[in-house]
């Protein structure tokens, strides 16, 4: 190949024997006629048919309007080394000659051979020396066209002749004149091919008809069916997504909320007073100055006082910490918000600190107000460094700057319960953050009368019910424990079908709180049934004849719980500490049932059954030892840990401690050897009765009949 180009205007490539066939056979045909068309080919000489590569007229090289003597001066100056006659022929025999093209030099003989030709000679298609041709083949390129698409056009009939600026590529016309497949057939053509009678020609066309209706009312029905699959699908997408950006991952990430999911309500505690609060006299009295200062805060403010912040109520589960807390809203008459300390604690970064950010705006916009906080401990727990959870005190800090921090929040009091006031982070519990610390005890006989008494106004009890006798039975309950004692024996009554609550439903009720539930489907054989019975009987020979030993409530071999049988002890009094007497009355009780055991029945024939006995007397052993200083040989000294004292502390706590247990267990069998008839009277009585109360064993002890039950 060769390039005719100048420095100016783009090159035009094209094969120097199809310019050279064109010029050869073209010289002729020039006179007779200077338009050629698409037939020219047919003329072309037998020795060029033999070519394989295709050729070109004068009008693909644009000289229709040459003579032939000017085509003969141009190839004389075009081909000065190759003659006519030659041409054709040394293309053959060398064909790779001109069909390289190399731009980077200045002749063709020069990219050819790889230097310039000597002698003076004038080099060959040079850019310097521009022939007429190069000036008229120079034109703007318009795009690549092989001549093989050129032929495929002139076999279709299309004359190119004049192609367009901007022509459709060779691709888009393949696609766009792509046979559009045969005609469809009318429907009278399809009765002749179907050889259809003429007499069934209208029975047909209504049949095509016909499907033809039906046909298309199905596909607008199920086009209308789609219509509404898509609109039901969208809609339930939509309604995904709105659920997915309420779960917490997404409302955390896309930042959907600001803290609590919807807005903290207030509420209101009107119906919640003091009055509704007993056995709780002291925490009364102490919450009573926060009310005073809810309803009146100039009483305080204008001798220079200020609103206390926070009060913290510390007591056992059950005293009425939160019903305290709703009390002093509803006595103040100002709304009440609620927020248990678990709400706070999220597993993502910034959620707790931004909810306790929300509860004390809203607070603090319907000041003066409650904010009662359950269960602190949960969130105000003392802050540690961990690099598991580094963030894990965003929550607290978040807390302490809302309750003191440079923000004021006047008119919120802050109430916090927790069991576990130890467990409480240090800059919380100082003052300026919860100023009042109220305790909330186990209430006393008295505040358990009273308890007993309210929660008995709400059911039909019996006249003869005295609430003193169940108060004294039920020392350390708890008002929550006393609320259960109460409706346990409303529905014993209502089981058995009574009208009305007696003493004995109570007394069936705080059986069952103490000492679980009767098991009478459990089938113990009478050998079992007679250890257990001398094995509670010995607990009740010690309790009754040791001194210092609390008074015996009930004693039964009715399987209740985990037991075979129980013997329940309450004192007469509420007791704020023991002695050291009363404490070993109470090992010698705990090892009377196995010592019951090995003088009836033989050391060869104890049970298991005092294992949870020895548990308990050990425990009170080693507290006296180790806490209480009740130890002649260690002495008024503690030991917190036994794990860090050395080893020969340990061995003389443990010697102690055998000691006192080994002492407990031989006062027992004395007692029980000296009172033989004793214990056997009262276990032939349980084996009969199955349970006695107080009054029947002491009937039993003293050798006296049981009245009729």
């Amino acid at each position: 190949m060769f390039s005719l180009s100048t420095s100016l205007q783009p090159q035009v490539t094209v094969q120097l024997s199809h310019l050279i066939n064109a010029l050869h056979y073209l010289k002729g045909s020039v006179s007779s006629n200077t338009s050629v068309n698409h037939k020219h080919r047919e003329n072309i000489p037998e020795q060029d048919l033999n070519c394989t590569e295709p050729s070109l007229t004068l009008r693909d090289l644009g000289l229709t309007d040459l003579g032939v003597s000017q085509l003969d001066e141009l190839v004389q100056k075009l081909l000065p080394c190759v003659t006519q006659q030659e041409s054709l022929s040394q293309l053959r025999r060398v064909p790779n000659i001109w069909r390289t093209s190399h731009l980077s030099s200045d002749s063709f003989f020069h990219n050819k051979h790889g230097f310039s030709r000597m002698g003076g000679v004038t080099p060959v298609f040079c850019k310097q020396n521009k022939s007429p041709l190069q000036t008229l083949l120079t034109v703007p390129n318009r795009g690549f066209k092989t001549l093989k698409s050129r032929t495929r056009r002139l076999q279709g009939g299309i004359d190119s002749r004049v192609e367009p600026e901007g022509y459709t590529p060779s691709f888009m016309k393949g696609f766009l004149t792509r046979d559009k497949g045969p005609d469809v057939e009318t429907l009278d053509k399809l009765l002749q091919n179907n050889n259809i009678p003429d007499g069934q020609h209208d029975a047909f066309k209504t049949g095509f008809a016909e499907g033809f209706l039906k046909a298309q009312a199905l596909t607008q029905r199920t086009q209308e069916s789609l219509r509404r699959t898509r609109l039901i699908l969208l809609v339930l997408l939509l309604l995904g997504l709105y659920g997915l950006s309420k779960t917490p991952f997404l409302s955390v990430r896309f930042r959907t909320t600001s803290g609590l999911d919807s807005a903290v309500d207030p509420v209101q505690m009107k119906n919640v007073t003091f009055e509704h609060v007993k056995g709780v006299e002291e925490a009364k009295n102490e919450l009573q100055e926060v009310v005073e200062f809810l309803r009146n805060p100039q009483k305080f403010t204008v001798l220079g006082g200020k609103l206390p912040k926070g009060v913290l109520l510390v007591g056992p589960p059950g005293t009425g910490k939160t019903l305290l807390a709703r009390a002093v809203a509803g006595e103040a008459d100002v709304p009440f918000y609620y927020a248990s300390g678990s709400e706070f604690d999220e597993m993502f970064v910034g959620v707790g600190a931004s909810r306790i950010r929300n509860l004390f705006r809203e607070a603090k916009g319907n000041a003066p107000c409650v904010i009662f906080i359950d269960e602190l401990d949960s969130v105000g727990g003392k802050r540690i460094e961990s690099p598991m959870h580094p963030y894990s005190r965003q929550t607290i800090n978040q807390l302490l700057a809302e309750m003191d921090g440079f923000k004021p929040n006047e008119g919120v009091i802050i109430i916090g319960a927790t069991n576990f006031p130890e467990a409480l982070d240090s800059a919380l519990i100082r003052p300026g953050r919860f100023d009042m610390q109220v305790t909330v005890p186990i209430p006393d006989v008295k505040g358990r009368t009273e308890i007993i008494k309210w929660y008995l106004k709400k059911i039909k009890v019996d006249s003869a019910v005295e609430a003193g006798v169940i108060a004294r039975g039920t020392v350390g309950f708890s008002g929550a424990e006393l609320e259960n004692l109460v409706n346990q024996a409303a529905l014993k009554a209502a089981v058995d079908g009574k009208d009305m609550v007696t003493m004995k439903d109570l007394e069936f009720a705080k059986d069952k709180i103490l000492m679980g539930p009767e098991r009478r489907s459990a089938e113990i054989d009478t050998k079992n049934k007679e250890i257990t019975a001398y094995h509670e009987s010995g607990h009740a020979i010690i309790a009754y004849y040791t001194k210092d030993a609390m008074p015996i409530n009930k004693a039964t071999i009715m399987p209740r719980g985990p037991t075979l049988g129980h013997v329940s002890m309450l004192p007469e009094n509420d007791r704020w500490s023991e002695t050291r007497a009363q404490l070993l009355a109470q090992m010698d009780i705990s090892m009377g049932g196995r010592v019951a055991e090995e003088l009836i029945f033989g050391s060869e024939n104890i049970t298991t059954g005092a294992s949870s006995d020895f548990d308990s007397a050990t425990k009170i052993a080693k507290m006296m030892v180790t806490r209480f200083g009740m130890s002649e040989k260690l002495g008024v000294m503690t030991y917190a840990d036994l794990t860090k004292q050395s080893p020969e502390t340990q061995a003389a706590i443990e010697n102690e401690v055998r000691t006192l247990l080994r002492d407990s267990y031989e006062r027992a069998k004395v007692i029980l050897k000296s009172r033989a008839k004793e214990h056997k009277n009262l276990a032939e009585a349980l084996l009969q009765y199955e349970t006695l109360d107080a009054k029947e064993i002491k009937l039993v002890l003293e050798g006296k009949p049981i009245g009729s039950r």
